[in-house]
């Protein structure tokens, strides 16, 4: 996990991560200054090293003088490309501008100066420095692409015309001949006032466009047949859930990684980059967020379910019962709740298995818990395909409302059939907790409220039962602060 963290608890923002020769390289902004672009490496995206700056504001007078915002770097033919968001001090960073700054190894960057640059806006289909009623013009976070043998930056920009707090669009500017040149909007869906960090990449025979979107604080996506053709949505278009933010993708072998940053809490509370998911598409073209591809290559030790022999029921509930039938565990509590759980095998571990409804009520997961039965809270709605993470506890500081009731993020499923398992996975590492149901990420967060001992099941006049348990252990998280020397090993 990596925060970047120095004074401030929020010093990451917008990323871009390239991988180049087995080694992942990240490019994020410093909160709140924006005054330099700072550089980290790793060898599995979970650990992180910062290294060399890449990139600092200009020079009184240059056209980046007063702040760096959003960038994106990729290779192109020998070189490495930068294209970043610069704002001067003059005019007060009323509009944001794109420059372009090129290396050879990643290390070392030096700022171009081309015809051309830095790109503004001109009017044309964008609002500029004086045709903004928001008195800030965004023409800023560019995502370089190519198809059919032309460059091209996607930015978020803003329509020159239409409702003020809905002119958000994904602009388009071609860079194939050198000079550049402005287009009409890739997309411009008529909802939002800003589409930030954009990014289209080609999966399975469609193109998409993934967008962060500040309303909500949410990623969403939008989908076409062509990469310059029309954009649509499907009935649900979030892809990342409430508190994750400013997506990039890479390539990574097989596999098309998403990289974020997570807002924990309020918006200027700390932020961490978590662990990347991968991407993949339903028969019908639907984006779907798949697990990381190296936590089961992480696992130190698997533990079987005919193996936890330590479940104990939490609060005593006299209605409640606990029993081991074959294969199987059942839980029940006819009145009230109950929590049946057991000593986690790690700090950090992989919890996965097959959960059954055997009748009506509430049921979910529980981890971080302790013997007070204060910690997280993962409830399952079978009924609606509804999810959702709280986390739940006691408030020493506030004795007229002594307690911690919050809940953190939801998300939805397909809803069994009835008495038709389920298949969850449960990652907890660090602070970074994970669900999936049925294969798909349905959670993904950071939480810092919570680090007891248990994990388990609770049910409130319900019955459930849980087979095909696995517990794998995961290993220690390095510290992010550790010597540089081990940073330079990946330089």
């Amino acid at each position: 996990m990596y925060t970047g963290s120095g004074f401030s608890d929020w010093e990451i923002g917008d990323i871009t991560i390239i991988l180049h020769e087995g080694v992942y390289h990240l490019f994020h902004l410093i909160i709140p200054n924006h005054d330099y672009i700072a550089h980290a490496v790793s060898a599995d995206c979970l650990s992180w090293k910062r290294v060399k700056n890449a990139l600092f504001v200009g020079d009184p007078g240059e056209w980046d003088d007063d702040m760096l915002w959003t960038m994106h770097v990729s290779k192109v033919n020998d070189r490495f490309y930068m294209y970043y968001t610069g704002l001067q001090r003059r005019d007060r960073g009323v509009v944001s501008r794109i420059g372009l700054a090129v290396s050879d190894d990643l290390m070392s960057w030096e700022k171009a100066s081309r015809k051309g640059y830095p790109i503004e806006p001109k009017g044309i289909y964008y609002e500029t420095a004086i045709s903004n009623p928001r008195t800030w013009a965004s023409f800023r976070d560019p995502f370089r692409f190519e198809h059919n043998g032309e460059a091209y930056l996607l930015l978020a920009a803003r329509n020159i015309k239409g409702p003020v707090s809905r002119r958000g669009c994904i602009g388009l500017v071609n860079i194939t001949n050198g000079e550049p040149q402005l287009l009409p909007p890739l997309m411009s869906p008529l909802v939002y006032d800003d589409i930030e960090c954009p990014c289209v990449f080609t999966l399975n025979g469609k193109y998409y466009i993934l967008g962060s979107i500040r309303e909500d604080i949410k990623i969403r996506y939008w989908f076409a047949p062509d990469f310059l053709g029309e954009y649509h949505s499907f009935h649900a278009d979030v892809i990342l859930p409430q508190g994750n933010y400013a997506a990039r993708i890479e390539q990574d072998g097989e596999h098309l990684l998403i990289y974020n940053f997570f807002y924990v809490g309020k918006i200027d509370a700390l932020r961490v980059l978590p662990p990347p998911k991968q991407l993949d598409t339903d028969a019908r073209g639907r984006l779907l967020l798949k697990s990381y591809y190296r936590w089961d290559m992480m696992a130190v030790k698997i533990i079987l379910q005919k193996n936890i022999i330590d479940v104990f029921s939490l609060f005593n509930n006299p209605t409640a019962s606990f029993e081991i039938q074959d294969d199987k565990w059942i839980c029940s509590s006819r009145s009230g709740y109950e929590i049946f759980c057991f000593k986690k095998p790690a700090q950090n571990y992989i919890w996965e298995g097959l959960l059954t409804v055997e009748g009506m009520g509430k049921l979910g997961l529980v981890t971080e818990m302790d013997k007070d039965g204060y910690g997280y809270f993962i409830s399952f709605d079978v009924m609606n395909g509804f999810v959702q993470i709280r986390s739940w506890g006691f408030n020493p500081q506030n004795v007229k409302q002594n307690f911690i009731f919050s809940d953190i993020q939801s998300g939805f499923f397909t809803p069994p059939k009835e008495k038709e398992p389920i298949h969850f996975r449960l990652i907890s590492y660090g602070n970074y907790i994970e669900l999936s149901i049925n294969g798909v990420v349905k959670l993904t967060l950071m939480d810092y409220t919570y680090s007891g001992d248990y994990i388990g099941l609770y049910s409130a006049s319900s019955v459930i039962s849980l087979q095909n348990t696995l517990l794998k252990t995961l290993p220690a998280l390095q510290e992010e602060y550790a010597s540089q020397e081990e940073a330079k090993k990946l330089e």
